[in-house]
């Protein structure tokens, strides 16, 4: 029973220690744990605060990104636009001058032709003037031909 009895008063000398030890764990969740968990609640607040607000500007970025390209691909296509709109202009403006160019070579081969056809009838009645002129000088020198014979 020693052992018990020296157990006893080891517990016995060891209250003091205990009870200032709970006052000091009392003291402690009092004193420091309280605005310890007040202060890692506040940081933990401010982390997640940033990193939602991190993620609210991302998400902003992205949408402004993409509305930029979404106005530069209406640009480039207004320009693509444009650019059609002009080359079919020059393109109805070379149709019309080929067609304006064709109307007047039209134009000068008719005129080329009547003035040929004039010509040639011209010729042909010159020449006509000058058979018959010829086979009467032929017939008058066939004639004294003949005569002299």
């Amino acid at each position: 029973m020693d052992i018990l009895e020296q157990l006893g008063k080891l517990l016995l000398a060891s209250i003091p220690t205990i009870i200032c030890f709970l006052v000091l764990w009392v003291a402690y969740r009092q004193i420091v744990h309280k605005k310890l968990e007040q202060v890692l609640a506040e940081r933990h607040a401010c982390t997640e605060g940033a990193i939602q607000e991190a993620q609210t500007q991302i998400a902003k970025a992205e949408a402004r990104a993409a509305e930029y390209e979404q106005r530069l691909r209406e640009a480039r296509s207004q320009i693509y636009r444009g650019q059609e709109a002009r080359r079919r202009h020059m393109m109805e403006k070379r149709s019309a001058g080929l067609a304006r160019a064709r109307h007047q070579a039209e134009e000068m081969v008719k005129h080329a032709r009547a003035a040929l056809e004039k010509d040639v009838k011209e010729a042909r009645n010159t020449l006509e003037r000058q058979a018959d002129s010829l086979a009467d000088q032929i017939i008058a020198s066939l004639l004294r031909l003949a005569a002299a014979r």
